[in-house]
C-alpha cells in the first residue's frame, strides 16, 4: 500500500490523493526531542558512537526501568530491560528466547499482520482467537485454544487494528486462564503485551499494565507512534521481574538480542529516549482527527468500531469482500487497506495520523462510495 500511495501520487499530483493506509505518523516530534537530539548528536568524547552492552546502555535502562515501573505498577530494574530496535525487534526477540520450532503463539482476531511472519521466523505457528462482538480479548476462547505446544500468548493495547483499549477485568481473567492452563499442561505460558500506543489514548482511559496483572509477562514497546520516530527503530523489551526463572529469560534475551543481526539498539536514539521518558505528542491532535473522520463517516453512513486510542479506524465493510469497497475507495483516489490482511475479512482499516487537508478532501469520496454499496448486507 505505501508503494501504492506513491505511485497515485506521481499520477495524479499529492494533493489530489487521501492515503489512509500506513500508520506514519504526520506529527513532528515533540519540541524537546529536537533540542535533545542536537545535543546528544554533538557529543565528540571517544567511543561515544561505539559498542556498548547487548541489552543497550545501562543507563538508558536504568531511566526506562524508572518509567515503565510507574506504567506496570511493578519494581523494574535495568536488568528487567533490554533496548530493541523497536517494538518489532522487541518481539522477535522475545520470541526467539521463548519458542520452539513446532510451538503456537496466540493472538486475538483481528491483529496485527505482521504477528504470524514473526512467529514464522522461528518455526512457530500463530494461532488465531476470536475475539469478542466488541473486539474485546474473550478468555474463554483462548482458554479452548490453548495446547500443550501453546508458548505464549500476544496482545496489543491499544490495539491495532480496531483500536480498542482491553479492559482491566478482561487481562485479569485472561491470566487466571493462564495460570489454570499451566497447571492443566504444565508449560509456563508467557504473556507478551505489544503497547506502541500506549500513550495514545482519548478521553483520559487508562491502559492497565499487564506486569501487575499477570507474572510470566513481557512488555514490548517503542517510540515510534508516541514521539513520532517510526524510522529511527527505537523500543524496549521489559520482563516482569515475578516470572520464574526471570534472569535466565532475560539473559536469553540478551543473547538473542544479538544474534538476530541487531546487533544493538541505536545508540544515538537510545541515548536521547532515555532523556525523553514520559514526553509525547500532543494526543488531542489525534483526537480530533478522529473525530472529524467520525463525522465523515456518520454522515456517509459507515459503521464502524470507535477507536479508544491508536490513530486508526476500523470500518465495516457494507459487502462481504471488503476489497470491494477499498478498490471503489481507490478509484476516489482514497487509499485504505483491507481487513482480511489483519484476520478481519469484512471490515477495512483507516489510518488517520495524516494532515488534516487529507481527511477534509475524503468526504465526498466516502460519501459517494458508501451511497454505491446501498444497504447493508
Amino acid at each position: 500500500m505505501f508503494e501504492e500511495g506513491a505511485k497515485l501520487k506521481i499520477l495524479h499530483g499529492v494533493d489530489k490523493v487521501c492515503d489512509f493506509s500506513i500508520g506514519n505518523p504526520d506529527m513532528i516530534p515533540p519540541q524537546e526531542f529536537q533540542r535533545v537530539l542536537m545535543e546528544e548528536a554533538g557529543r565528540t568524547e571517544p567511543r561515544i558512537h561505539g559498542y556498548m552492552p547487548n541489552a543497550g546502555f545501562p543507563h538508558v535502562r536504568e531511566a526506562v526501568a524508572a518509567f515503565a515501573s510507574d506504567e506496570q505498577k511493578v519494581d523494574l530494574t535495568s536488568q528487567h530491560v533490554l533496548m530493541t530496535c523497536g517494538a518489532g525487534g522487541a518481539l522477535n526477540v522475545a520470541l526467539r528466547a521463548i519458542t520452539n520450532p513446532g510451538d503456537e503463539v496466540l493472538a486475538s482476531a483481528p491483529c496485527f499482520v505482521e504477528y504470524g511472519f514473526y512467529c514464522g521466523n522461528y518455526g512457530a505457528l500463530l494461532k488465531l482467537v476470536p475475539s469478542t462482538d466488541n473486539f474485546d480479548l474473550d478468555p474463554k476462547a483462548f482458554a479452548e485454544a490453548i495446547t500443550e505446544k501453546t508458548a505464549a500468548v500476544i496482545i496489543n493495547s491499544p490495539h491495532n487494528p480496531t483500536g480498542r483499549v482491553y479492559p482491566e477485568e478482561t487481562l485479569a481473567e485472561l491470566a487466571q486462564v493462564l495460570e489454570a492452563a499451566r497447571k492443566r499442561t504444565g508449560r509456563r505460558i508467557y504473556l507478551i503485551s505489544d503497547e506502541p500506543y500506549r500513550k495514545i489514548v482519548y478521553n483520559g482511559l487508562k491502559v492497565p499494565p499487564v506486569m501487575a496483572l499477570y507474572r510470566h509477562s513481557l512488555v514490548a514497546t517503542s517510540y515510534s507512534k508516541d514521539l513520532s520516530l517510526p524510522g529511527e527503530r527505537i523500543g524496549y523489551l521489559a520482563v516482569n521481574p515475578a516470572a520464574d526463572d526471570s534472569e535466565k529469560l532475560i539473559g536469553a534475551l540478551t543473547l538473542c538480542n544479538r544474534i538476530l543481526g541487531y546487533v544493538n539498539a541505536p545508540g544515538l536514539m537510545q541515548r536521547i529516549v532515555a532523556r525523553l521518558q514520559g514526553a509525547s505528542v500532543d494526543v488531542g491532535i489525534y483526537q480530533a482527527k478522529r473525530d472529524n473522520l467520525k463525522r465523515i463517516f456518520d454522515d456517509a453512513g459507515f459503521e464502524y468500531a470507535e477507536p479508544q486510542g491508536t490513530f486508526y479506524f476500523w470500518l465495516k465493510s457494507p459487502v462481504a469482500d471488503e476489497r470491494e469497497v477499498v478498490d471503489a475507495l481507490k478509484k476516489e483516489l482514497i487509499l485504505t487497506v483491507p481487513g482480511r490482511g489483519f484476520a478481519g475479512p469484512g471490515w477495512f482499516r483507516v489510518s488517520y495520523c495524516v494532515d488534516d487537508a487529507v481527511i477534509k478532501r475524503s468526504a465526498e469520496g466516502f460519501r459517494k462510495v458508501r451511497k454505491l454499496f446501498g444497504e447493508y448486507c
